[in-house]
């Protein structure tokens, strides 16, 4: 069928399909399927049955007590004040512990709390990890979603975990709240000597972007042969069909090189992954490496030095 223009989305109806048989010792999955004609927008427009296992089940109960210590910290720094609490919402924090406490367990109100809510959250996501895993396993797959899972993981680590150890201190950690956790990478980039000289920063930030490129690139490619059957990229990958010919020849006339229908997809994983990998890598080097990523990058003439007109600035091992 045509696609007509470039928003149509079709959305195919039948019966519903519970999924795969599950091997022996699974729990059964929960709910009835039904149809959302708004997500079929978006996506398969099937909702259930879900599938929660033990894993599930404590992992959405250790994210929701790490949700409610971190929310009720932040209503009570209002006073309790609901209308306030939405209102100031954004600017509202958990503390990480002070400085004088280096690692050592604090009290509650100066920042045990958020070392209780650190301890739920990790515990969630390790268990929505394990999660991944077994079911993948279960249903036959490879575990590629594990690892990019784990990806975030590790930077999450770092910024929380990992680093503050080898800092010596809790304090170093990340706050919990959305415009408190800008401002502390604000002035930790400034504290360091601007982040924009961390070479794994400018990793991060090219695997960044180069991520979203990929994955447009290929999501318009795949639009584009979809009125050929392009959208069935499994069986184009063993079988190559007209949707996959015409993608490869276009690639080819526009750039000169293409990727499979298999490969893009390991060029936008491996893309994907190595955001937060080289950025975790970065971070965890800030402070416990290098002191100032300015007067690193002058060293290794990775950036020009202040013109001499505002002084000289004084370079270790010049």
């Amino acid at each position: 069928m045509e696609y007509q223009y470039l928003f149509t989305r079709l959305q195919p109806s039948g019966p519903h399909y519970p999924g795969v048989k599950l091997p022996p010792g699974n729990d059964a999955r929960i709910g009835h399927p039904m149809t959302s004609r708004l997500l079929g927008y978006f996506a398969d427009a099937q909702i259930g049955p879900f599938y929660l296992g033990n894993l599930g089940v404590l992992s959405i109960l250790c994210g929701f007590i790490a949700f409610e210590i971190i929310g009720l910290n932040m209503l009570a720094s209002v006073n309790w004040n609901v209308v306030q609490f939405i209102k100031l919402l954004p600017w509202l924090a958990l503390e990480a512990p002070l400085p004088k406490h280096g690692l050592r367990i604090p009290p509650l109100a100066e920042g045990g709390w958020w070392l209780a809510a650190g301890f739920f959250l990790t515990a969630s996501m390790f268990l929505w990890a394990a999660r991944i895993w077994r079911r993948a396993a279960a249903l036959g797959l490879g575990q590629h979603t594990f690892y990019a899972f784990m990806g975030a993981v590790w930077l999450y680590l770092v910024l929380g975990f990992i680093r503050p150890i080898l800092m010596g201190s809790w304090s170093e950690a990340v706050p919990f709240g959305i415009f408190p956790h800008l401002d502390w990478t604000a002035a930790f980039s400034i504290r360091y000597g601007n982040l924009f000289y961390n070479p794994f920063h400018a990793l991060s930030i090219v695997f960044l972007y180069g991520s979203t490129l990929l994955f447009a690139m290929h999501g318009a490619t795949i639009l584009a042969v979809g009125r050929f059957g392009g959208e069935r990229e499994v069986e184009q990958a063993v079988d190559r069909g007209t949707a996959a010919e015409r993608a490869g020849i276009f690639w080819r006339w526009t750039m000169g090189f293409n990727a499979t229908y298999e490969s893009i997809h390991r060029w936008a994983w491996w893309f994907a992954i190595l955001t937060p990998i080289t950025g975790g890598i970065g971070i965890l080097l800030t402070g416990t490496v290098v002191d100032n990523w300015y007067l690193w990058a002058v060293e290794k003439r990775f950036a020009p030095a202040y013109p001499a007109v505002w002084g000289v600035i004084p370079v270790p091992g010049r």
